[in-house]
């Protein structure tokens, strides 16, 4: 195991060595080379979202919130660790050439761990959903994949945006996210807590916004008193890009440069993205800061840089560029691809059989995008394969015809220049009627929905102002569905989408969101029955807005699947397969529990809060086709007056069995399962009887309607 302290005796003793001016340079995110010191330049930016992005060729993963549809943490682990072998194999081949510049080093700004609360928010594509348990589980098993559990540090990870961040995009730079005791601890930071305290995070973002009043790269509660207070959080804090800046041109909390270099100096931001920490000296000549403050800084900083060994020789060093897009690392990103796609429905369509298909119609704005395939912050692959391309390969091997027409843009309902902007209408319907089927891809893509400012979307900065399709594909959907053809829509997008018009007219729907660089393959083998869909929503997929409250509202009342009073189009955990994976039942406690036996309680005389419950959940595939599928536990404090209204998810596990095939699995609840935040902000045992359901999605009703599946529910 790597020995934190004897990093940190390293790097104290290097930064005594320095001025202050010197030191105060290293705080910088650029930190240029200390030559009489053999300190060479680095740059602290780099991105690995899903995969190393911006610095040129990388393997190209799905997106954030498409991997999380995976529930599956070894695949996250895996990703992880792949982020990490082709980093290293960048850092050394830059360095080799002298390039010290941007998204060269080994210091990922990755995961991204906010809750994605509202589906209106662009950058929610980014996060693992909106369930702080299932967050914390996927960004963990995330960040132990890019670290490593040897001498060193593979690479270095990042927890962000810390915290309590998830739009508007628009008012990011000047807004007060005001929240509850209960809302912070219950939902907000407990993924962050799990980086911290069980992953070991070695890095932790602010976020551009204020929380309750405290601009977040600054904020004393935060940073002092959560972070390195209660989490005895050891590793290095740093300000996302500019926003210290805004603290005195936004957020008007303090009136100067110096003031606002000062406030996030002193409350524990070790590295400023940005330039305001430029005037760091100034803040010192003015009082403002001392020597220590910016020492103690430093040498975080330079605990991280011995700790990934980037002044020794280490086993890393021979990590060569062959390692980049490798065939094991490409085959780990079509699994990825093939774990995230969530089939929504399918009354029979699917999986098509190429036997009875003599022609295929592929239509509509997505079907042949290469942005629709990466989403945002992404690398560069050596390869795209679209939707239409996977199609076209597959198909035509098989002696299928391929028909394809774009069908309408991808958001403009008028086009400069152009007459008639939906003039591709009649193509797609023409395509339609040479078909045996048709496979529809809509939806968006980054320049739609992302950060601030995207492309084509300056006007919402990034966020959705609805869950609707852009009204021209809303048309295509239309008109191409009243043709009468079987038909499978595929929606590409990194949120939820209001997809009732869908629901009710076509044959088929699959959320593919931002499937990964060569996704289209993975797609069209799943189309074809070579893979089934396994993936189930990390989110929950709402009628429309009006079942929301506003967008500004950071309480969670109403929103989520743990306290929405609604009834969804998806749930949350919602997803089918081609097979038909039950959970026949349930043994805790020496007693055996089946479907339809909701409330029967566990048999007495065991602990009212256990310290570990360990379920034996017996599963079955009753299909004729091998598929994966995800149990999910969920549970119910029923005497708080303080537990989430629907349950909560406390616990998932992945299986994979062939047709008719059955399983045992083993289940653990851990002691947290139990617990219940107060409206304090307090994590404590609040109850004695406890609701327990076990299936392959959520016990509510809709669930139960869509998929036609009873959980195995008990109390204990």
């Amino acid at each position: 195991m790597r020995d934190r302290e004897k990093a940190r005796q390293r790097a104290h003793e290097l930064v005594a060595q320095m001025t202050l001016e010197e030191k105060a340079s290293q705080l910088r995110f650029n930190a240029p080379a200390i030559p009489r010191l053999n300190v060479p330049a680095y740059n602290w930016w780099n991105e690995a979202l899903h995969g190393v992005a911006r610095a040129g060729v990388a393997t190209s993963f799905p997106q954030a919130i498409g991997m999380a549809a995976s529930f599956d943490t070894e695949l996250l682990h895996e990703v992880g660790k792949v982020v990490a072998t082709e980093g290293r194999a960048k850092y050394n081949a830059a360095c080799k050439k002298g390039d010290r510049d941007i998204y060269k080093g080994l210091t990922f700004w990755s995961p991204n761990v906010n809750i994605f609360r509202d589906p209106r928010w662009g950058r929610g594509q980014e996060t693992y959903g909106e369930d702080p348990y299932l967050s914390g589980e996927l960004g963990k098993a995330f960040v132990d994949g890019v670290q490593g559990d040897g001498e060193y540090l593979s690479a270095a990870a990042c927890a962000k945006h810390f915290a309590v961040h998830s739009g508007p995009e628009a008012l990011r730079h000047e807004f007060d996210a005001e929240v509850s005791q209960k809302d912070l601890y219950e939902t907000y930071l407990p993924a962050f807590e799990k980086l911290v305290t069980e992953a070991g995070v070695e890095a932790v973002m602010g976020a551009y916004n204020r929380t309750n009043g405290e601009p977040c790269c600054g904020s004393r509660t935060l940073i002092q008193d959560i972070l390195r207070g209660k989490w005895d959080f050891q590793g290095h804090f740093v300000s996302d890009c500019w926003a210290i800046r805004d603290f005195h041109t936004r957020h008007m909390v303090t009136a100067t440069p110096e003031e606002s270099a000062a406030l996030a100096l002193k409350n524990g931001c070790d590295v400023n993205c940005g330039s305001t920490y430029l005037l760091v000296l100034k803040a010192y000549e003015k009082g403002l800061v001392t020597e220590e403050d910016i020492t103690a800084a430093a040498e975080r900083l330079f605990t991280t840089r011995f700790l990934l060994g980037l002044f020794d020789e280490t086993e890393f060093d021979a990590i060569g560029y062959d390692r980049i897009e490798c065939s094991g690392h490409l085959a780990a990103a079509d699994k990825a691809t093939a774990e995230s796609v969530v089939l929504l429905k399918n009354n029979g369509i699917l999986p098509l059989d190429k036997s009875n298909l003599k022609s295929i119609g592929v239509i509509g704005p997505n079907a042949n995008s290469r942005a629709a395939l990466i989403g945002n912050y992404h690398g560069t692959s050596s390869r795209y394969i679209t939707v239409l391309e996977g199609i076209q390969d597959e198909a035509e091997a098989a002696g299928i015809r391929v028909y394809y027409s774009e069908g309408s843009h991808l958001y403009r309902d008028k086009v400069e220049g152009l007459a008639h902007p939906q003039d591709r209408i009649s193509e797609a319907l023409n395509v339609a009627d040479q078909s045996d089927v048709v496979i529809l891809c809509v939806g968006l893509d980054e320049t739609l929905e992302g950060e601030e400012g995207d492309t084509g979307n300056s006007y919402a900065s990034g966020d959705k102002n609805d869950l609707l399709l852009p009204k021209c594909q809303r048309e295509l959907v239309e008109a191409v569905l009243a043709a009468g053809k079987p038909a499978v829509v595929l929606n590409m997008t990194g949120s939820a989408m209001d997809l009732r018009y869908e629901q009710a007219h076509a044959d088929a729907v699959m959320q593919v969101w931002y499937p990964g660089a060569r996704g289209g393959r993975v797609i069209a083998r799943m189309l074809f029955g070579d893979l089934s869909p396994s993936g189930k929503l990390p989110v929950t997929f709402y009628n429309s807005t009006d079942d929301l409250p506003p967008f500004e509202d950071y309480s969670m009342k109403g929103r989520t699947y743990r306290y929405f009073e609604g009834t969804p189009l998806y749930p949350f955990g919602y997803g089918l397969s081609y097979g038909d994976v039950r959970v026949e039942s349930v043994s805790y406690g020496g007693k055996t529990f089946t479907p339809g036996n909701a409330g029967e309680a566990a048999p007495a005389g065991l602990p009212s809060v256990p310290e570990e419950a360990v379920l034996k959940v017996k599963v079955t595939n009753h299909g004729r086709i091998a598929a994966g599928d995800v149990i999910q536990v969920y549970i119910r404090d029923m005497d708080s007056p303080y537990a989430t209204p629907n349950g909560k998810l406390c616990a998932f596990a992945r299986v994979f069995l062939a047709g008719g095939e059955s399983c045992e699995t083993e289940i653990r609840l851990g002691r947290e399962a139990f617990t219940i935040v107060d409206e304090t902000g307090t994590r404590r045992q609040d109850g004695r009887r406890f609701r327990i359901s076990v299936g392959t999605g959520q016990p509510d009703a809709r669930t139960k309607e869509l998929t036609g599946k009873e959980p195995v529910t008990f109390d204990c």
